[in-house]
């Protein structure tokens, strides 16, 4: 995939941010860590490459990062304002995580998978005919 930019915001249009990098991937995540972190089914997040392509133009003073203790990479960003989830770094892989809801602009791309799926509540979504990994795909 080419380059794209994205604008996004939070609920209470507090924090905003810009970014530009490749879509690694665009994905529902079922695990158990995202269903809790967005109070939802599944997470539909889009992996960025690199984690420079990340800029706040405003309230970056305002995120909260909560990273879970017993996990290596996963941490909730969130607005301590309204709660909305917002872009994660992960430094690890050289992505930035965004969640997508929290982005401003029309998205063109389609989710490509879910992931996780063997570990979602049997109350959410069917797969629509995307393909489903027990993990993170290859």
């Amino acid at each position: 995939m080419s380059d794209k930019t994205f604008a996004g915001s939070c609920l209470c249009g507090s924090v905003k941010y810009e970014i530009t990098g490749e879509v690694v991937r665009f994905s529902h995540c079922h695990c158990q860590r995202c269903r809790k972190a967005t109070g939802t089914g599944h997470a539909s997040n889009i992996l960025i490459s690199s984690i420079t392509s990340l800029a706040w133009t405003s309230g970056e003073s305002l995120l909260v990062r909560y990273k879970v203790p017993e996990a290596n990479r996963f941490y909730n960003c969130f607005c301590a304002k309204c709660g909305s989830p917002m872009p994660r770094e992960v430094k690890e892989l050289d992505v930035v995580l965004v969640p997508a809801g929290s982005i401003d602009d029309e998205l063109l791309d389609l989710p490509q998978q879910h992931i996780f799926w063997d570990s979602r509540a049997q109350w959410s979504c069917p797969a629509g005919g995307l393909p489903v990994y027990s993990e993170y795909p290859k």
